[in-house]
């Protein structure tokens, strides 16, 4: 009885005293191999950094590795693929980012995948909110750089990473919430030969990440306006939110969300999601993300991710049509 006793107080003990990594692998017996992050995009870009600090830190607290495979093309829609049809085990995971599981579901013309049935949701990492960033020569302020553009119709053009990307849609988002702006769309292959044009004032303005460009605001090359989310940047708080400046509720940003296959056992969900919680409590990873602009997940939980899948989704589907974005 003293026996059955003490294993029922262990069984009922709260999640959070669950602390030792060997203990979370043997009340569910996963994983017992390597576990294979996918990430949908080359090497050395955001989502790829935060995918291989996820998967360094998940490594100790699963007591397994979990090592980063890139799977990169089709706006991200190859690896979203590969993990769709992979042996839902656990032991193949999607780090899912916004083209995948915000952009590609509306903007594709024939979507390789269901972004909300063929994947089974379990944690959320971080959004990562862009900034709005101009040439020197442009006003100092959103409002200014707004009143140029509507004074001057057709004259100035904006950049981004290509058309349909998040750094695009964020730009005709802004275009809308600002009652409209004639301004030419210059799409270009990736972020670096954009801001390289901004810099060299070909181009007048764009949407991109704050760790992309602080380093040239800085140094006077660029200047950034406002950061797209609800609250200021650590590491750069001078810098006002898109609200703050005038365009209120205005936010936009890549993310980043941990999923599996559709059918993931409940066991296996429970296992990473409890590691995951446990990830995004860590002080490491938490001054890593806030260290690159990005703003740490505060719920993780699967029912979060999953709300915040459907959320986005139909944020972006208006804004998609309207600009008339269609990728075969």
């Amino acid at each position: 009885m003293k026996r059955r006793h003490l294993l029922a107080a262990g069984l009922g003990a709260p999640l959070a005293t669950l602390a030792a990594p060997a203990i979370l692998r043997a009340e569910s017996k996963y994983p017992e191999r390597i576990v294979r992050l996918v990430v949908p995009f080359a090497p050395a870009g955001p989502t790829d950094i935060i995918g291989r600090k996820t998967a360094e830190k998940m490594t100790t607290l699963l007591g397994q590795t979990m090592i980063v495979d890139n799977k990169a093309g089709a706006a991200g829609s190859i690896g979203a693929v590969e993990v769709k049809n992979a042996k839902p085990d656990g032991y193949t995971l999607l780090f899912a980012p916004s083209s995948t599981h915000a952009i590609n579901p509306t903007a594709f013309v024939h979507p390789a995948y269901d972004a909300v049935k063929d994947f089974t949701p379990i944690s959320s990492i971080c959004v990562n909110p862009l900034v709005l960033v101009t040439h020197p020569s442009m006003p100092d302020s959103v409002m200014g750089l707004v009143e140029e553009m509507k004074k001057n119709p057709a004259k100035y053009s904006y950049a981004s990473s290509g058309t349909g990307s998040i750094l695009h849609l964020a730009g005709e988002y802004f275009k809308r919430e600002v009652g409209g702006m004639d301004v030419v769309h210059v799409p270009y292959r990736g972020s670096s030969p954009a801001v390289n044009d901004l810099m060299s004032g070909q181009v007048a303005w764009m949407f991109e990440t704050f760790s992309t460009t602080l380093q040239q605001h800085r140094a006077g090359k660029v200047r950034i306006l406002a950061y797209a989310h609800a609250k200021r940047a650590a590491i750069a708080p001078e810098i006002p939110t898109m609200s703050e400046t005038g365009v209120k509720g205005y936010e936009a940003y890549t993310f980043n969300l941990i999923l599996g296959p559709a059918g993931l056992p409940q066991p296996v969900v429970d296992t990473l999601d409890q590691a995951s919680r446990k990830l995004m409590a860590d002080p490491d990873m938490i001054k890593f993300l806030e260290d690159i602009a990005a703003v740490p997940t505060t719920d993780t939980s699967p029912e979060r991710t999953a709300k915040f899948i459907k959320d986005e989704i139909a944020k972006w589907a208006p804004v998609i049509r309207a600009a008339g974005v269609k990728i075969e």
